[in-house]
């Protein structure tokens, strides 16, 4: 009778960080350097310009601006800066526009529709909610990102993927357990729920827009050239600015934006400082959410978008003096907790695919 094999032990803790470390050294070595830098850029961008742009949209409503549709606009009136960069890569690139078919455009106006949504619902999230609030419980656009990016793009699922989904809607149900601690004095019951539901809503829809980017750039454009990126950025904004300003005329908010600057805590001048940068720096974070999910997968842009909710939430606190209970303290350690384990997950996910 044959002896069985002794099993072979499982990998040292040490074993693995060198297995990491070697796998990263031959991703980076596998990509040019400039694809690095855009990685590094776009990343920046994602966590730099999204945390300032909610930043600034609770400055709005703390100053006495009231229009959620206002907001939605500013967010995608920012839509020429794009554009002004697209232009000039064609020449210096030497690439073509990409031909528009019926299919491409329909996805764009898909996507342009969808993110109209997106806008409007967080619009009410940034009114209700404070901005550490409002930002905790977008770190479950992550979630979604994974389930949406499963089902549409065949991402994989692992367990520490699963599990790290687990914890974070954990954390979001810690959240609404201690509504009353960080609520407004003006803001209601109804209205505090109605922003944590929207908040949640837009995170979901997010998440979708995430995995529907992706694919149409698996499916209709490919990773030829970065310009496609900014491509997309462009017809998808334009989209949603078309549909907005409808969505603004018909609610009469651009007659009443004169009325709120006047009466803006801070005069007429920070009024539009906080429309022209929320116009800038929210256009500069999508650019760079699109330009990761072109440069990587919707599992990397989900989890830089996730990982800017810690960022927003000590801004605000420290900026905005958002109230930081116990609560939202332990909800936060449990979110980060949640990303380490989806972010390992995913790790393993790309070492098996490779």
């Amino acid at each position: 009778m044959e002896e069985a094999l002794p099993k072979k032990p499982p990998p040292s803790f040490w074993d693995q960080i060198f297995t990491a470390r070697t796998m990263a050294w031959e991703a980076y070595k596998s990509k040019p350097i400039s694809h690095w830098i855009l990685v590094l850029l776009s990343g920046g961008l994602m966590l730099t310009a999204f945390p300032a742009s909610s930043l600034l949209s609770r400055v709005y409503y703390t100053n006495g601006g009231k229009s959620k549709w206002i907001i939605s606009w500013v967010a995608v009136a920012g839509w020429p800066l794009t554009a002004l960069i697209l232009f000039p890569t064609y020449f210096i690139c030497k690439v073509s526009p990409t031909p528009l078919n019926l299919k491409l455009t329909l996805s764009y106006l898909v996507l342009g529709f969808l993110s109209a949504a997106d806008n409007l619902m967080y619009a009410y999230a940034y009114a209700y909610l404070p901005a550490s609030t409002s930002s905790l419980l977008a770190s479950s656009s992550l979630v979604f990102s994974a389930l949406f990016g499963y089902f549409f793009v065949k991402n994989k699922l692992t367990l520490s993927m699963i599990n790290g989904i687990v914890i974070i809607t954990a954390a979001m149900v810690i959240i609404a357990l201690d509504s009353n601690s960080d609520r407004y004095g003006n803001v209601t019951n109804s209205q505090y729920i109605m922003g944590f539901m929207w908040d949640i809503l837009g995170s979901a829809l997010h998440g979708l827009i995430f995995a529907l980017s992706e694919l149409v750039f698996i499916k209709y454009l490919g990773r030829r050239s970065f310009h496609v990126v900014l491509e997309q950025q462009v017809m998808v904004s334009s989209f949603a600015f078309g549909l907005t300003t409808i969505g603004v005329a018909l609610n009469h908010d651009f007659q009443a934006m004169a009325n709120e600057a006047r009466s803006f805590k801070g005069g007429k001048s920070l009024y539009y400082l906080v429309m022209i940068w929320g116009a800038i720096t929210f256009q500069l974070g999508v650019l760079g959410g699109t330009a990761m999910l072109f440069l990587s997968s919707t599992v990397l842009a989900g989890v830089l978008n996730a990982v800017r909710v810690p960022l927003t939430s000590i801004a605000a606190v420290i900026l905005l003096k958002d109230p930081m209970s116990g609560f939202k303290i332990l909800s936060l350690v449990i979110t980060f907790w949640g990303f380490g384990s989806y972010i390992y997950g995913s790790a393993n996910a790309s070492s098996e695919t490779s």
